[in-house]
């Protein structure tokens, strides 16, 4: 009996301690927003994740619209985060917003890092967060809608949403900077440092245009714009949104048009908001 009785004692002591440790909190479910340098495929690009409670999510990925220095970029994803946020009526989403880069490169190669980080919340998320990513929905804010609409043309989602995505018509814009009829900016200037003017090509300008990406949606797509946006952005917006209308190999397209809003309809109009948490619910 002395040499069993310590021995039980032991024994009993140790699966005591081992339940008690099976109650302490996971990690993986307390709520964090951190920032990650994450890579898909090569491609590396920084995000914001804000992650709620919970283990289980769907999962919003945000694009942010033009900043005027890459020291800007991540202040813009967080901002961009933030304003979704506060217009999603669900608490229990995970978001992911997407530092896509801009000034040292041709407008629209940037679409290889919003894919990157796609690709990495559809693949690799789980296994890096521990964690289970349910459905994916996709929001971008102007340049961020223009990203989340091709995006559209390249894989498939739960959903997108895109507010006042732009460049429409690359080909108007630059001409008009060219012209002297509104200031130059960076994503003229880089490309006609590359392509000429738009005279001398055009059909470059046009390509990296969001007029050329209106058909091959993978899935249903809603686009908020106000109607008292800027004058460069309403010139083309009939044009796109016809041509989208008219696609015969795309999901289903929804248009909410905001009379009285601005570039941020999204955030500003409250038929908007309702419209962007329906088509999430609903999906």
């Amino acid at each position: 009996m002395r040499i069993f009785i310590p021995l039980l004692l032991l024994l009993l002591f140790l699966s005591c301690e081992k339940d008690n440790s099976a109650n302490q909190p996971n990690p993986n479910t307390s709520a964090y927003r951190i920032t990650k340098s994450i890579s898909y495929n090569s491609v590396g690009v920084d995000v914001i994740i804000d992650k709620p409670e919970g283990n289980e999510f769907d999962v919003l990925i945000t694009y942010h619209g033009t900043v005027q220095s890459d020291s800007n970029i991540l202040p813009a994803a967080e901002n961009t985060l933030n304003q979704f946020k506060n217009i999603l009526y669900r608490q229990d989403m995970m978001i992911v917003s997407v530092a896509h880069p801009q000034l040292n490169i041709l407008f629209g190669d940037n679409i290889n890092q919003a894919e990157a980080a796609l690709l990495w919340v559809k693949h690799s998320a789980n296994q890096e967060l521990g964690i289970t990513v349910k459905k994916i929905f996709l929001a971008g804010h102007s340049q961020g809608g223009y990203l989340v609409t091709r995006l559209n043309t390249m894989h498939e989602t739960n959903g997108v949403i895109a507010n006042a995505p732009g460049p429409l018509n690359l080909v108007f814009r630059c001409q008009l900077e060219e012209n002297g009829q509104t200031p130059a900016s960076y994503v003229c200037d880089n490309l006609r440092n590359v392509y000429g003017t738009t005279a001398e090509n055009s059909n470059a300008y046009y390509q990296r245009s969001l007029l050329n990406f209106t058909n091959g949606f993978k899935s249903d797509i809603l686009f908020v714009q106000g109607l008292d946006d800027m004058a460069i952005q309403m010139y083309s917006w009939p044009t796109f949104k016809q041509d989208v209308l008219n696609c015969t190999n795309c999901m289903d397209r929804q248009f909410v048009e905001i009379t009285g809003a601005g570039h941020g309809a999204i955030f500003e109009s409250q038929t908007a908001k309702t419209e962007f948490n329906n088509f999430i619910n609903n999906h």
